[in-house]
């Protein structure tokens, strides 16, 4: 077995770069649902709080989805010795350009079990009639 299989495992690519894919709190997988009424983002963010989340709109009709998992609390002794430190921290960020037909103002979002839900309504786009008329000269 290699050094680098000990290390990394049986990772076929550029091990940090399949750290990076794994961790939820980096990667943030998302899935945008568009139903009749409504736009639908689901962002797994396992063990976050809802104060650790922000959803934001800029005025370019961008969807933002930001957030930071910090270290926890050092050791209060000092005694303490860490063997593994698996769990991804830092921040992340995600954006997603909304379509004409979202309403904006109307964006909610809630957080239940480290899943986030952000609902964006739809407003009702009149079809216009394609069909033109051509007058013959």
């Amino acid at each position: 077995m290699s050094l680098i299989s000990k290390v990394f495992g049986d990772e076929v690519f550029d091990p940090l770069f399949s750290v990076i894919n794994k961790c939820p709190v980096l990667n943030t997988p998302t899935d945008w649902k568009e139903t009749s009424d409504a736009h639908i983002f689901i962002c797994d963010l396992p063990g976050l709080k809802k104060d650790e989340v922000k959803v934001e709109v800029d005025d370019r009709r961008v969807l933002q989805i930001s957030g930071e998992r910090k270290l926890e609390g050092k050791d209060d002794n000092g005694k303490d010795t860490w063997h593994r430190m698996e769990r991804c921290r830092g921040k992340f960020l995600r954006r997603f350009k909304l379509p004409d037909n979202a309403k904006v103002d109307e964006v909610k979002a809630s957080m239940e079990n480290g899943v986030l839900v952000v609902t964006v309504p739809k407003m009702e786009v009149k079809k216009v009639d394609q069909k033109k008329v051509v007058q013959i000269e």
